[in-house]
């Protein structure tokens, strides 16, 4: 079985809300503590935003296209005293991606230091040890933060500051600049700052708000690789649930909560939208916290309203579309950069408005596995972020659809020749769409945004502050959004109720 045995059954009933990546976590890392766990859905499949669909001969996964930090996924089945390579297949993609510019030119992020240094050189004789002095800055940050943000699950900057003493946590998480100023430390070529300031994709924000401390997404890539699952990213999702319900999870998909019952500051039930009740010692949801809080207590608005300066990440418009020929300058991963950076990012996080030339990336799968489309055909999932809703001045289904036009035609002139023309198939998802699937707060995709002046990069805690048995995991609380930081929520939050249950 492994040197990690499940442990002897407690006598505590967990009920977790939500089979995304977080809430398969939750389940599984509780599951394998001894705990009677129950998993609830309200859409037909596990995974959340991990999600699949197969329309006309083409498979596409309608969330997460890139896995990070694949320990973290291990440490699940591992904990279990399972091996992944049984229940999930991964690898590696080469190059990471490759980035597309207004002037015709690209740079493919590579591994291969020698290839990196080639494509570094394109750029200038000095900016490949400039790259390498960043990189050095990018594994300070990830060592430093996965010493006690990440390992000890730390929830806010006065636990920070606990932990690290005052001076190093100033210093070390170079706390007085933004992600921007703090690549612009290290990077003068225009085009690499601009490459290294996307890499905030991951979490949905913008670099010329977040903190510097975001600067360590590079690292996370280039020192545990970028990878791919095998035959579709939704089989981490297959995986993680054969895996929970080896371990006795029970899992009901079609299964909506309504309510989260409690009293004297203690959740005691979940009311599901078919009026049974299933009892709780424990709570665990992976809906957002500001959504939960609305919609699954009857007398929580104010809370919900406490944590707004927890604002939302961008949304996106997601275009899955299956076209009928190859377009071999592709890589599996690719950007297509605004020739005015901090115009696009304003656009979003400043004006609510949609990008007049927005930075896109661009996913296709074909190129690690041809198996995903019809023979001679590809599939191209496009994400173009954009602002989340609006509830004061919501954008329209003509904007949206003005906006994909624009999207497809900046593609086509930077050399994907009459896309529009070879497409068969399409999928297209707009913010409205993601709020109605997912319960997202106002259709955002990664959670909470990092952003220094409202948030100082940190999320909600994972913790509620007003029932002693309710938790929170996902993107919108501590770690963040991505797949292995909301893995690893469901992981820190099993650890916080193990330690509040000690006392």
């Amino acid at each position: 079985m492994g040197t990690n045995p499940i442990k002897a059954k407690r006598d505590k009933h967990v009920v977790v809300i939500g089979a995304g990546l977080g809430g398969l976590s939750a389940a599984i890392s509780l599951a394998t503590e001894g705990f009677t766990v129950d998993l609830l859905e309200k859409n037909d499949k596990v995974g959340g935003k991990l999600n699949v669909l197969q329309k006309d001969g083409f498979t596409f996964d309608l969330g997460p296209s890139i896995l990070t930090m694949p320990h973290i996924f291990q440490k699940l089945f591992t904990h279990a005293g399972r091996k992944m390579e049984d229940y999930v297949s991964i690898q590696t993609v080469e190059p990471h991606w490759r980035n597309f510019f207004e002037d015709g030119s690209t740079l493919d992020l590579s591994s291969d230091p020698i290839r990196m240094k080639q494509e570094l050189d394109k750029l200038g004789t000095n900016t490949a040890a400039e790259f390498e002095q960043f990189l050095a800055y990018s594994k300070k940050l990830c060592e430093v933060t996965e010493q006690g943000y990440f390992d000890k699950g730390l929830d806010t900057f006065w636990e920070l500051i606990k932990h690290y003493g005052a001076v190093r946590s100033l210093m070390e998480f170079d706390v007085f600049r933004t992600m921007d100023q703090g690549v612009r430390r290290f990077i003068k070529d225009p085009k690499l700052v601009d490459v290294l300031n996307y890499f905030i994709k991951y979490v949905g924000s913008s670099p010329y708000d977040a903190p510097a401390l975001m600067n360590l997404l590079p690292y996370i890539q280039f020192g545990y690789g970028l990878w791919y699952v095998k035959g579709g990213m939704y089989n981490m999702a297959k995986g993680l649930q054969k895996l929970a319900e080896e371990l006795g999870v029970k899992i009901r998909v079609n299964c909506e909560v309504a309510e989260i019952q409690h009293t004297g500051g203690r959740a005691t039930a979940v009311r599901l939208s078919d009026n049974s009740v299933i009892p709780a010692d424990i709570v665990v949801s992976n809906m957002e916290a500001i959504p939960a809080y609305k919609k699954l207590f009857k007398d929580q608005v104010q809370e919900a309203r406490r944590l707004n300066r927890f604002a939302p990440t961008c949304s996106g418009l997601v275009l899955h579309l299956g076209v009928d020929r190859i377009y071999q300058q592709l890589a599996h991963h690719n950007f297509f950069y605004s020739d005015h950076p901090r115009e696009h990012f304003n656009s979003i996080f400043h004006n609510n408005r949609l990008s007049d030339d927005p930075t896109i990336y661009l996913v296709a799968p074909v190129k690690s596995d041809p198996g995903q489309a019809p023979k001679g055909c590809e599939i191209i999932k496009v994400l173009p972020h954009i602002p989340n809703i609006d509830p004061d001045k919501p954008l329209q289904t003509e904007d949206y659809a003005a906006f994909r036009e624009r999207v497809l035609i900046k593609l086509e002139r930077m050399g994907l020749t009459d896309l529009r023309k070879h497409i068969v198939c399409e999928e297209s998802w707009t913010p409205v769409d993601i709020e109605r699937r997912y319960y997202s707060n106002q259709g955002s995709i990664y959670g909470v945004v990092a952003d220094r002046f409202k948030n100082l990069g940190f999320k909600i805690p994972q913790r509620s502050k007003l029932f002693s048995n309710l938790y929170f995991v996902g993107g919108s609380v501590n770690p963040g959004g991505g797949m292995p930081m909301v893995t690893l929520s469901g992981q820190l939050a099993r650890d916080k109720i193990l330690a509040d249950l000690r006392g």
